[in-house]
C-alpha cells in the first residue's frame, strides 16, 4: 500500500494552522509553512519555508516532496515573505509531480466563505494591507487584493480551479472548516481519525474602516 501524504490546497487564513493541529494529534507529521527546530534533527531543514522546499524537490529532483521525506502533511504551502511569493496549491505542474511520485497522496481544500478568508487575510499582521497587492500571485497580479472584492474574486476563483482540477477525483476532498461535521469527512477521507478540532490561529479583531479601499 502506497504511503498517505496529505498536501493541503487551501489558501492562507482558511482554517490552515487548525488542520495542522488536528493532523499532528493524529499522529501525522505535519509541515505547516515553516519547518521548525523542533521537528526535525535535519538542520537543513531549519526554518525553511514549506514550499521553497516542494519548489526544490520539484525543480531538482521532479519530486516536490523529496526533500521532506519525514513529513506526512503538508497543510499551508505558501510563502509571502523574505523576498518570496511562492504558491505550490495553484501550481498544476507540481501537484501532478506529487501524484506521480506518490501515488497514496490525498489533496485537501480547506476553505469557508471567501468574503471571511478575505476579512480575515485583512486583519493578519499585513497580510491583505501589504503583502498581497505588492507581490505577483497566480491570479492576483501585483497592484491587486488591496480590496476586499479583489481578494474575494482571487479566493472564490481558486477554490473554483481546484474543483475543476480535481473534478470526479477521489483522491481529493474539499471541506469548510466552519461545518460541524468536518473533522469527521477528513478522518473518512483520509482513513485515520481526528481526535481534536477547534480554532487555531485566530486573526485579532479589527475595526473595519468604512473610508478607505477596504470598503470598496
Amino acid at each position: 500500500m502506497s504511503r498517505l501524504r496529505v498536501i493541503n490546497l487551501g489558501l492562507p487564513k482558511s482554517g490552515t494552522t487548525t488542520l495542522a493541529r488536528a493532523l499532528k494529534i493524529a499522529g501525522l507529521k505535519t509541515a505547516d509553512y515553516r519547518i521548525r527546530r523542533r521537528q526535525t534533527q535535519n538542520a537543513d531543514l531549519h526554518g525553511a519555508f514549506v514550499g521553497k522546499l516542494m519548489y526544490d524537490g520539484y525543480f531538482h529532483t521532479g519530486d516536490p516532496l523529496a526533500l521532506m521525506d519525514e513529513f506526512d502533511a503538508f497543510t499551508e504551502v505558501n510563502v509571502l515573505r523574505e523576498g518570496l511569493s511562492l504558491w505550490p496549491q495553484t501550481d498544476w505542474g507540481l501537484i501532478a509531480a506529487i501524484r506521480k511520485h506518490h501515488p497514496g497522496a490525498k489533496f485537501l481544500l480547506s476553505h469557508r466563505d471567501p468574503k471571511a478568508i478575505s476579512d480575515s487575510m485583512l486583519r493578519w499582521s499585513n497580510l491583505g494591507a501589504e503583502r498581497l497587492p505588492q507581490n505577483a500571485i497566480p491570479g492576483l497580479p501585483r497592484g491587486y487584493g488591496e480590496t476586499g472584492h479583489e481578494r474575494v474574486q482571487w479566493i472564490a476563483a481558486h477554490h473554483a480551479h481546484m474543483r475543476k482540477l480535481f473534478e470526479g477525483e477521489d483522491v481529493f476532498l474539499e471541506y469548510d472548516v466552519a461545518d460541524k461535521s468536518a473533522p469527521q469527512k477528513i478522518g473518512a477521507f483520509l482513513g485515520i481519525e481526528l481526535k481534536w478540532w477547534g480554532r487555531a490561529n485566530r486573526s485579532p479583531k479589527r475595526k473595519r474602516n468604512t473610508d478607505g479601499p477596504e470598503a470598496a
